[in-house]
């Protein structure tokens, strides 16, 4: 009897090896997140917590400033925790992602399954932090009379669906480096933090006329997610117009995470 073994095709996303190992998404993700929020006494009110307490600091020291210097569709407190809410996916995914690799090492030398499956169950895990937040959320702008049309409500799970694919091309190309350069794992908070305050989470993209600076706005990822997220809680329109140079910018940043991973998958074995 005879075998005929094939070459994998190059940057083959393996979709089927994906969902013969589907289960293992679960498994994943399930055991990050009781590892996250294990022997806390709060638990998941972490995921609540975390973006209403950025929300007040923000809004204690920088609030009267941006609302004075440009004019804001939401107080200034709703404003900042919508960003928060939806910033949450993108911060957690890349700290989550940006590790996994490294942090299943033991895992990975062991047995065999589609290494795409880590980083994306670690994104998972910041998925369902939003979720938790996003609820609380909705119910705090009830609270608040905030409006609410069929339409506006269209806007969030699109919202997220661009947020995923960012924070997945992002967090691919991290954790795939960070198996070669152990020095990214340190890297990482400070460029988190760094993109927090160069995306518009806590001020909007109108909050300069400079050409330049508005180009740079256009071009990152976050912003049309969250220009779109916050479009549901205002019944604003959007700007089709940079979200969509925002949207073609995360796309790209997305190939370029899967295409380098893939690439450097083969040798995760010996160097993680």
């Amino acid at each position: 009897m005879e075998f005929e073994i094939k070459p994998q095709k190059k940057l083959s996303l393996g979709l089927n090896e994906l969902w013969e190992y589907r289960e293992l998404f679960y498994f994943f993700t399930l055991r990050d997140i009781k590892v996250k929020y294990k022997q806390t006494v709060l638990g998941f009110l972490w995921a609540v917590l975390q973006p209403l307490i950025m929300a007040l600091l923000f809004s204690f020291f920088l609030g009267k400033a941006i609302a004075n210097y440009t004019e804001l569709p939401l107080p200034y407190a709703t404003f900042a925790l919508s960003g928060l809410v939806l910033w949450g996916i993108f911060s957690s995914g890349i700290n989550n992602a940006g590790n996994s690799m490294v942090s299943n090492a033991n895992i990975i030398k062991k047995i065999y399954f589609p290494r795409l499956i880590i980083p994306i169950s670690a994104v998972l895990v910041g998925v369902f932090d939003f979720f938790m937040a996003f609820t609380v959320f909705i119910i705090y702008c009830l609270f608040n009379h905030v409006p609410f049309t069929w339409i506006g409500l269209l806007y969030f799970p699109l919202a997220v669906l661009l947020t995923c694919i960012a924070t997945f091309g992002v967090g691919c190309y991290l954790a795939a480096l960070n198996v070669k350069f152990r020095d990214v794992r340190y890297i990482i908070p400070f460029l988190v933090q760094f993109l927090l305050f160069v995306t518009p989470v806590i001020y909007p993209t109108n909050i300069t006329q400079n050409i330049y600076l508005k180009g740079l706005l256009a071009l990152n990822p976050m912003s049309a997610p969250l220009d779109i997220f916050r479009a549901g809680i205002t019944n604003g329109m959007i700007n089709w117009q940079t979200d969509l140079i925002s949207i073609a910018s995360s796309i790209v940043i997305f190939i370029i995470g899967l295409v380098y991973f893939k690439k450097t998958e083969a040798y995760f074995a010996d160097l993680a």
